[in-house]
């Protein structure tokens, strides 16, 4: 295993000035294994949403309850698992928002976004756990 490799397990308050922390973390274990410009926006916008989601909809921004965090980074792939305390939710109830009755509604984008942008996202359990990959790109590789 390189030496870039980062593997890294913590756990965060319910606090949202926490996810710029974790992102800019991740940001830069992304770039010191050669991951291009488009994979590292992708990750730390997939990241933001679910950590934002964990935090406000998962912990309901409970400052007792926390958010565990655990995430790998090789030259190959990222990979992360984050888990909430909250009671869970089942990602096919949220309503599709492209469909013609929910263009308005606020809800399920950062679902669609988390989605799109990364190459694996799995809810776990009762789904207060999501686990997420995201291959790098070909033409990010040197």
């Amino acid at each position: 295993m390189s030496e870039r490799h980062v593997t890294r397990d913590f756990v965060l308050p319910s606090d949202l000035s926490e996810v710029h922390r974790v992102q800019t973390e991740i940001e830069e274990a992304l770039q010191a294994n050669r991951f291009g410009d488009s994979d590292v926006f992708a990750v730390k916008l997939a990241v933001e949403e679910a950590l934002v989601n964990a935090i406000k909809h998962g912990n309901q921004m409970e400052p007792d309850k926390t958010v565990r965090v655990a995430y790998t980074v090789t030259d190959e792939q990222f990979s992360i698992r984050i888990e909430d305390e909250g009671v869970g939710f089942s990602p096919c109830d949220v309503p599709d928002p492209t469909a013609e009755e929910n263009i308005e509604r606020p809800c399920g984008r950062g679902l669609l976004i988390i989605r799109n942008f990364m190459t694996s996202v799995d809810y776990v359990g009762r789904g207060n756990v999501v686990v997420m990959f995201k291959l790098r790109e070909p033409e990010s590789a040197e």
